[in-house]
């Protein structure tokens, strides 16, 4: 059996007025094509639904007792109709973000300020986690967008470049010194006491890959899981870091000097993923131009005049 709402809404109206002509216009029908929609449904029910003359149409016994079952069955679509698109509105009017940490609290709060005020509609649920499970809640479609560091896309995802960004050096610094921003080469590292991030993340593995050009890859060192933690420990006086250009943003906070890496000038992205296939709202094309344009304006102030990324 397969009975559709327009069925429903034909036999229902036809049997409150009583005339086939009448129900077909307020249908936007003919006569004809009401009579066949009537048909079909008094064979899908194997029962005749209408006494028909040439003035009254009326209901048999089969279509009084069917009267308060279409009834129930429309206001039952019609409700689960309505929630359904109050569901797809909030929907849309609702970006899920799943962000690294050093993303999260140096980047997106001055973006989020930005994107509310030119779009106050749209609510932004923010989850601050690493990157493995960045990309798993974009994945499961628990978050719409994931940003980070992802050196590569994984099955069923697609990346969008934000952003490039160069190594750099990140060493204690008096007052004078602290927030400048310079450039230094490679072998200049030699001498220095290197911490860092967990051997097993990505970006550590792309340091000591030109670490290694210099004679000192795969050392033991103190390590820390994240980037705040790592600069904040620079400041500290625990030894030197080397880290993407993003980490400016971070680094103003602390007492620190940062020199971008050079011969050779080591880059990395960073990157909107999204799950393949899914659609893209416009808040999240709105949101990823709202940042991609407020982290160049950021970065440009945290770098100055003195070095470019």
């Amino acid at each position: 059996m397969n009975i559709s709402s327009r069925q429903l809404k034909a036999f229902l109206l036809t049997a409150r007025l009583g005339n086939f002509t009448r129900a077909a216009e307020k249908m936007h029908l003919t006569q004809a094509g009401l009579s066949v929609m009537m048909r079909e449904l008094e064979a899908q029910l194997d029962a005749r639904l209408f006494d028909r003359t040439t003035r009254t149409v009326t209901l048999t016994g089969a279509g009084e007792k069917f009267l308060p079952a279409a009834m129930r069955a429309l206001e039952a679509i019609e409700a689960a109709a309505v929630q359904i698109g109050e569901i797809g509105e909030q929907a849309r009017h609702t970006l899920r973000i799943a962000a690294t940490p050093l993303v999260a609290s140096n980047l997106l709060p001055a973006i989020c300020q930005r994107f509310r005020l030119l779009h106050p509609e749209v609510a932004i649920h923010l989850v601050d986690c690493d990157l493995k499970q960045v990309q798993a809640l974009v994945d499961s479609g628990e978050a719409d967008m994931g940003i980070g560091f992802f050196f590569k896309a994984a099955r069923g995802i697609e990346r969008s470049l934000l952003h490039s960004f160069q190594l750099m050096r990140v060493k204690p610094a008096d007052g004078a010194k602290a927030g400048k921003v310079g450039t230094v080469r490679w072998p200049m590292l030699k001498d220095d006491t290197l911490i860092s991030l967990p051997a097993d993340n990505p970006i550590q593995q792309l340091v000591e890959s030109h670490l290694a050009a210099i004679g000192r890859g795969n050392e033991d060192k103190l390590t820390f899981n994240y980037f705040e933690t790592l600069i904040a420990m620079v400041a500290a006086g625990m030894g030197v870091a080397i880290v993407p250009s993003f980490a400016l943003l971070a680094s103003r906070r602390h007492q620190v000097r940062c020199d971008l890496l050079t011969e050779p000038a080591v880059s990395l992205g960073l990157y909107r993923i999204t799950k393949r296939g899914r659609s893209k709202s416009p808040a999240m094309a709105e949101f990823t131009d709202t940042l991609m344009s407020t982290m160049s304006s950021l970065m440009g102030e945290a770098v100055g005049r003195d070095a470019k990324t």
